[in-house]
């Protein structure tokens, strides 16, 4: 038995470079890693396939990189994390639990408890700040509140007191002694996925060494021209870093540091484009920032609008519409070609997000959370805290997010980021000998043009499921519809007669399609066996932080000799899905017949096109590490677009127009009135 060592627990921070959890363990003596692999305490959010996939061949390089340091990884399956850290406990005789922060509301649930159980267990529990530049704590206004805004939370980092801490070295050797804790096998996929993953290694490489190569690549190549390249969507632009970060295996204060010495060098040399592609990357750093931001401020945003207008939208629940845009049948060659190479790829570069995700939601007008729920099921760095702030920005239910009565035409987007074809001709085989002029917009095409390149509209490749002029007159019914239910809300608040209309939090959340939710079969979980308790004298124990309202009891864990099992329905920590916020009054779904377009004089239309510029790499781009004792805790306030959505300079951080001239729909949601606990 290992007198006295520190057990740490690993996450989303699967290195062994810069990770302050560990390093600190290291310094306190003998040290035992594990990874529990408990995914049915996700709910809704089980990982998908491709993100399982990244997930088993980064634990893989974790254990041989810690092999190298003396130890490896122990990984266990269970249905509660909590539980089989107690068992871990015992078995080992374990003193110290040490984890790294995570901002997720499920995991910040989590954290809470195991902090105030363990600790009742007498075991002295410790967390650090490992994902983030700043705590969110740190990052406030000058009356201590959080920022409701990018841009002004954006310059707080900037303009910090104190730097983000440099990237700690990895351990030169790690004491250990596993053998009181044997490890499980856990399983990530089953046969039928084992075909499709294996296209995935060809193109990537998951893993913490993998992804020190791949940073060091972008900031030695492409970031010098990010600025100019960043918006292609037809060529290697971007970092590609952004499952690395996700998975913690590369820290995000390691990204910013070398970002910023390779920006002070070209300042000194008066290299102008190198100092804004750095510029401009940090920008998506601090985007991927904000998304822990707004979830650890708002940690209902993965289900309902920041702006409480947005409830009463009237969403359209149609199914084939859905499965028209996953199956990449829309009739939009952009918007078709980006949901066949997510499907094919796990990848989307972030402006052909940024165009699905608006069609999705703009054009076709389906529940947002239905398309932050597929990207969670097929992106391989699905990240729920970017994924929400994402969705969230593009649909305009963000103080700084897009217009909600702006529509971006795909056609017009596709001469701005594909604008030879390349893109859509690699994902849609079925237009490869569609000249360039047609190419985004077939339907406009001479028949003799589609014959040469054998393309029959309606067979082989399907008309606009819904038309752009006919969306837009659908798209203002709808915001009218809102206007009007939310005017009678006001009203009925302001004549004491609410009841019956109520608050976002008694709007049920529209259900997810049945074909979404992914039939996986799951490895049954692993009984825990039961284990003496370890009767220790409470230790000192850092801070540790309550909840407004408590979700679990101390005493859910007995303190007796025997550890009592708890079933995953009682015990697992767990964040309410039955809040709502949107409305979800059936509409008619008729697919509106797409009329023919007139032609349209493309150089006019690229002319007067607002020219955004790109300020997110992909879904996920930062991160830090300042130790602390503190567990995040929810502190609902006033307050958001993960890189991988965010599209326009002038996009988050800027007053809208629609906005403006709505400017009762700044009021946000109250958090402060919705119970924490559902």
């Amino acid at each position: 038995m290992v007198d006295g060592c520190t057990i740490v627990w690993l996450r989303r921070d699967l290195r062994v470079e810069d990770n302050p959890a560990l390093a600190a363990a290291v310094r306190a003596g003998s040290v035992i890693c594990v990874f529990i692999w408990a995914p049915e305490e996700e709910g809704h959010y089980y990982p998908g396939r491709v993100s399982r996939w990244w997930l088993k061949h980064s634990l893989a390089q974790l254990d041989s990189s810690l092999k190298s340091l003396g130890t490896c990884l122990v990984t266990k399956r269970s249905t509660d994390s909590i539980s089989s850290l107690i068992e871990i406990l015992k078995s080992t005789g374990a003193s110290q639990l040490f984890f790294n922060h995570l901002y997720d509301p499920l995991s910040l649930v989590r954290d809470h408890r195991a902090k105030e159980v363990l600790t009742a267990h007498g075991i002295t529990v410790r967390s650090f700040n490992a994902d983030l530049l700043y705590e969110p704590w740190e990052v406030v206004d000058e009356t201590g509140q959080p920022f409701n805004t990018f841009t002004s939370f954006w310059e707080r980092c900037l303009s910090m007191p104190f730097d983000p801490e440099a990237p700690l070295l990895p351990p030169k050797r790690i004491i250990s002694d596993i053998s009181k804790c044997p490890s499980d096998t856990l399983v990530f996929e089953d046969d039928s996925e084992k075909g499709s993953n294996a296209l995935l290694a060809r193109a990537w490489s998951p893993g913490w060494s993998s992804a020190d190569k791949a940073l060091t690549t972008f900031v030695n190549g492409p970031l010098i021209e990010y600025s100019e390249n960043r918006r292609k969507a037809d060529s290697a632009t971007t970092s590609f870093l952004s499952p690395h970060l996700h998975f913690g295996e590369v820290s995000v204060r390691k990204v910013f540091h070398l970002v910023r010495i390779k920006q002070v060098s070209w300042a000194n040399e008066g290299n102008t484009a190198g100092d804004e592609s750095c510029n401009l990357f940090l920008k998506s750093i601090g985007l991927r920032e904000y998304s822990r931001y707004m979830s650890f401020n708002h940690p209902y945003s993965h289900e309902r609008p920041l702006l409480g207008h947005l409830k009463f939208f009237p969403w359209v629940v149609d199914e084939s519409y859905f499965k028209a845009w996953r199956q990449g049948r829309t009739g939009y060659p952009l918007v078709d070609a980006g949901m066949r190479e997510l499907w094919a790829s796990g990848w989307l570069h972030d402006r052909i997000r940024v165009v699905v995700s608006s069609f999705f939601v703009k054009v076709l007008q389906l529940p947002w959370r239905w398309g932050m729920k597929y990207f969670w099921d097929t992106l391989l760095d699905a990240d729920l805290e970017s994924d929400a702030l994402g969705w969230q920005y593009i649909t305009g239910t963000l103080p700084d997010g897009r217009e909600v009565d702006r529509i971006d035409n795909p056609q017009f987007e596709g001469y701005k980021f594909d604008p030879n074809g390349e893109y859509v001709r690699r994902w849609l085989p079925e237009l490869a000998r569609l000249p360039t002029e047609w190419i985004h917009h077939p339907w406009n095409a001479p028949e003799s043009v589609l014959q040469a390149a054998g393309v029959e509209l309606g067979s082989n490749y399907p008309l606009p499921i819904v038309g752009i002029d006919a969306a837009k007159v659908r798209l203002q019914e709808a915001l009218t519809s809102m206007w009007e239910q939310e005017a009678a809300y006001r009203a009925s608040i302001e004549n004491g007669t609410e009841e019956g209309l109520g608050d976002s939090a008694e709007f049920a959340p529209i259900e997810f399609p049945q074909d979404l939710r992914m039939d996986i079969d799951r490895e049954p979980a692993r009984n825990d066996n039961n284990q003496n308790e370890v009767n220790r004298p409470r230790h000192e124990d850092q801070m540790v932080p309550s909840i407004t309202t408590t979700l679990f009891r101390v005493d859910d864990y007995e303190t007796s000799s025997e550890v009592q099992q708890h079933s995953v329905g009682n015990v697992r920590a767990e964040v309410p899905r039955n809040q709502g916020v949107e409305q979800s009054p059936r509409r008619n779904n008729n697919v509106i017949p797409p009329p023919q377009p007139p032609r349209v004089n493309i150089t006019y239309g690229l002319q007067n096109i607002e020219i955004e510029e790109s300020t997110a790499d992909s879904s996920s781009t930062s991160g830090g590490s300042r130790s602390s004792g503190v567990v995040p805790v929810w502190s609902p306030s006033s307050s958001t677009f993960a890189d991988q959505y965010i599209s326009d300079e002038a996009g988050m951080g800027q007053g809208s127009s629609f906005l403006q001239r709505h400017p009762q729909s700044h009021e946000l949601v109250n958090w402060r009135r919705l119970s924490q606990t559902g």
